[in-house]
């Protein structure tokens, strides 16, 4: 065996992935097919190493594995870069609006944290929970949440 080439598991290894991650990422075309020994055994370029980090920081920066292989079949160029713009556009696009939903939930479990309060504070063991009475899933009990409206 050439001294540059390496096992599966000494791919794995160095690159911090399990081995089925190496052979999924392979399956996928995200990896060259390596060529075997007579023994069955893959053999590797050094170069993989540096590929299987490249992939897991692209997918550590929220790129699907799909993405990556597109990213891994662009060559350089303008072309290609603009490509590469495209996808970082569209990804910034879709990481502002799971924000913003966020956002609008984080306002929502807010309101409902402070409507729990209030109904223990006002209540204390006769509470009922306001949550789960606007959600619907238990009946309105007279006294509670009526009374804040008013």
């Amino acid at each position: 065996m050439v001294s540059s080439e390496l096992r599966i598991g000494e791919v794995a290894a160095r690159s911090d992935v399990s081995i089925d991650t190496v052979r999924y990422y392979e399956r996928l075309r995200l990896l060259p097919r390596a060529p075997r020994t007579g023994g069955g055994f893959r053999l590797f370029p050094q170069e993989t190493i540096e590929r299987v980090h490249f992939i897991r920081q692209a997918q550590e920066m929220g790129l699907s594995l799909e993405e990556i292989g597109q990213l891994l079949a662009t060559r350089g160029g303008v072309g290609e870069c603009r490509n590469v713009s495209d996808l970082l556009r569209a990804k910034l696009a879709g990481l502002d609006e799971r924000m913003k939903k966020m956002r609008d939930f984080r306002r929502t479990l807010s309101r409902h944290l402070a409507a729990c309060e209030c109904e223990l504070t006002d209540h204390g063991e006769e509470a009922a929970c306001p949550v789960m009475e606007e959600l619907g899933h238990l009946p309105k009990v007279a006294g509670s949440a009526e009374k804040k409206k008013k």
